[in-house]
């Protein structure tokens, strides 16, 4: 292919694949796309052993990092004299204690709201100095390409990019926060439906994309709603120069999905998932559960908080929650939950994230071949 995006960082096919697991993102990579690693999930020194392992598996070729930098948080994540914690109110720990209780939720003593040791280090990295730190530490490394989330990237993030070469990637959800972004810095634009996973706005990707299209000058890629080659096909026809994907990669072998989660993804239907703010404090696309219809509907329920304090809060329990799914306890399966989007619908098989890759290019040929049938000889092909 010869996409604005494959001539610019050297790719065979313009597919990203955003993953919190190495693993995904150099098999992604070494099939000719580019994998994206979302370094929220990793401390600074995580981080570099992370990108150190990539590095040793992709042979040179291109990879990214992602880092999340919202526009607006709790003002507590600025305020270095108490623990991140300390700001977590108590009728927010109760809810989770009782959830705990009510679902069976097996756990050595009851819980209290006890953050990890590490909780604030983690809270922090969703700020503007968080995620420059991470950046630091990613600029360390070949990578091709950082993307910023939820925000317009920092003035420093866009400096130390430019210094090292590095294009500038920011996810968006309307064409104001488009223009916003690139007028921030950034190199590449990525149109992000509602139907996609994680953090997303209200506008769907076929209504969004050719509008970003038409409204930047930059590179734009198509993300939500994105799992095969014909849905590649739809979003070059939109105008997208490629395509970002998330979801798809979290039922491949190498995918960081624990079990009772994956399962649960494999059984679901694209109606099977809801905007919630119940697991970061902003709305996100997840799997619907026990725990997003607890927070979002129960009469008991204190209501998210704002982002980190909600993310450091629902990680803590999550973590917890996920532990018993997987000692098979039916009351924390029912909570388990993680980001996805629509598509999980078509997310029904297991297969290695490379098999992923090369179906998706198989497709899109198809697609094309198709479509070209339309203007050879005038006649819809049959399906």
């Amino acid at each position: 292919m010869r996409t604005a995006i494959c001539e610019r960082f050297g790719v065979e096919f313009p597919l990203f694949a955003f993953s919190h697991c190495r693993d995904v993102v150099a098999a992604v990579t070494n099939a000719g796309g580019i994998g994206v690693l979302g370094a929220v999930a990793y401390s600074p020194q995580q981080l570099d052993a992370e990108l150190n392992w990539i590095d040793a598996r992709v042979g040179g070729r291109p990879y990214g990092v992602d880092v999340l930098v919202p526009g607006k948080i709790d003002a507590s994540a600025a305020d270095r004299s108490a623990r991140l914690a300390d700001f977590i109110p108590e009728r927010h720990r109760d809810f989770v204690a009782y959830l705990f209780g009510k679902y069976g939720v097996s756990a050595p003593e009851p819980f209290t709201g006890t953050m990890p040791a590490h909780g604030d280090e983690m809270g922090r990295r969703v700020t503007a100095e968080g995620a420059t730190g991470l950046i630091g530490v990613a600029l360390k490394h070949p990578i091709a390409l950082i993307a910023s989330a939820l925000g317009p990237p920092p003035p420093e993030m866009v400096d130390k990019a430019r210094k090292a070469g590095v294009p500038v990637a920011a996810l968006v959800g309307t064409v104001e926060h488009a223009r916003r972004q690139v007028a921030a810095g950034a190199d590449v634009i990525v149109a992000q439906g509602s139907e996609a996973g994680g953090h997303t706005g209200e506008i769907s990707t076929m209504v969004l994309v050719p509008q970003v299209v038409d409204a930047v000058d930059v590179p734009v890629l198509a993300a939500g709603g994105i799992a095969d080659g014909r849905q590649v096909a739809a979003a070059l026809a939109l105008g997208a120069e490629g395509v970002w994907c998330g979801s798809v990669w979290l039922t491949t072998e190498e995918a960081e999905t624990v079990p009772p989660v994956k399962h649960k993804m494999l059984a679901a239907t694209s109606a099977d998932t809801v905007r919630s703010r119940s697991r970061t404090g902003k709305p996100a696309r997840q799997l619907k559960s026990a725990w997003t219809e607890e927070w979002d509907g129960a009469q008991e329920s204190p209501g998210p908080l704002q982002m980190p304090l909600q993310m450091l809060l629902a990680e803590s329990a999550m973590a917890r929650i996920n532990r018993a799914a997987e000692r098979g306890r039916p009351g924390a399966v029912e909570l388990a939950n993680y980001f996805v989007g629509q598509v999980v619908g078509q997310m029904n098989q297991v297969r290695p994230a490379r098999q992923v890759v090369y179906g998706m290019i198989e497709e899109f040929a198809a697609s094309v071949e198709r479509l070209q049938r339309f203007t050879d000889d005038g006649h819809a092909p049959h399906p």
